[in-house]
């Protein structure tokens, strides 16, 4: 017999261990002290949780927790773990439109042959670090009636294995993408270094914020153009510091 998604999260909650709730407490009130810091709204601040290594009760705890932005970096777990979500929600309180959509983020880097599979579950892609992989997303989104938001993904710690656009081509770039009927562009995307020295990290984000400013005065970008997609489990508290609008945190909550 089958077993319910409904059971398997149930089972969960009588786990003792389940830390799961406090952690994300934890996060909430070191991103409201960061604001406080920086002299902004927490309210104005997106966390995506990310769900790539974490068994599905936990997920399934976090929706419960109301987090309903949820991000995957590969194709297949998104496909996987937004089909098991599903399940969940419609098991759970049917009818009631307690908890509202999951909105999914696809996060990771994105082959142009996946684009088509993306596009069915996730309105939001914050690794577009290529025109052809922006003329992709365009044609499949056409092909769909679709408008996915996506974000621009900058390489500003220069680091040679990190995926994303360099920092001196963003703005061509980010022009040839806004032009495109299809999807749009509402902002950045990047990643710090792997490094405990937070001059470092603060640096990189700095940099993102500046180059992120710079692109909001030009002419070819909308008023949908609000997005900062940087920080995650380590290093989130300096990302809000610098202005980031998205989090993107997965180990701080799972681990």
């Amino acid at each position: 017999m089958a077993l319910s998604i409904s059971k398997v999260w149930a089972d969960s909650r009588r786990d003792p261990m389940s830390k799961i709730a406090d952690r994300l407490a934890r996060i909430r009130d070191n991103i409201a002290a960061a604001c406080e810091r920086a002299r902004r709204d927490p309210a104005k601040i997106t966390t995506v949780i990310v769900t790539k290594t974490a068994p599905l009760e936990s997920i399934f705890e976090v929706i419960r927790q109301g987090c309903l932005d949820l991000g995957e970096n590969r194709v297949q777990n998104l496909k996987h773990v937004a089909e098991q979500v599903e399940r969940f929600l419609a098991e759970s309180d049917p009818g009631k439109g307690r908890r509202g959509p999951v909105r999914w983020h696809m996060i990771g880097h994105l082959q142009r042959n996946k684009v088509k599979s993306v596009l069915r579950l996730s309105s939001i892609i914050h690794s577009v670090d290529t025109l052809r992989l922006a003329e992709e997303i365009n044609t499949c989104a056409g092909k769909q009636d679709l408008c996915p938001h996506v974000l621009l993904q900058v390489n500003c710690s220069g680091e040679p294995q990190k995926y994303g656009v360099p920092v001196g081509a963003a703005v061509p770039l980010a022009e040839q993408i806004a032009t495109m009927p299809n999807l749009r562009l509402v902002g950045l995307m990047t990643m710090a270094p792997l490094t405990r020295n937070k001059d470092v990290v603060r640096a990189c984000f700095a940099r993102a914020r500046e180059l992120f400013e710079e692109i909001r005065k030009e002419a070819f970008v909308t008023n949908k153009f609000v997005d900062l997609s940087m920080g995650m489990s380590q290093d989130y508290e300096i990302a809000v510091e610098e202005g980031a609008t998205i989090l993107r945190i997965g180990s701080a909550v799972f681990a």
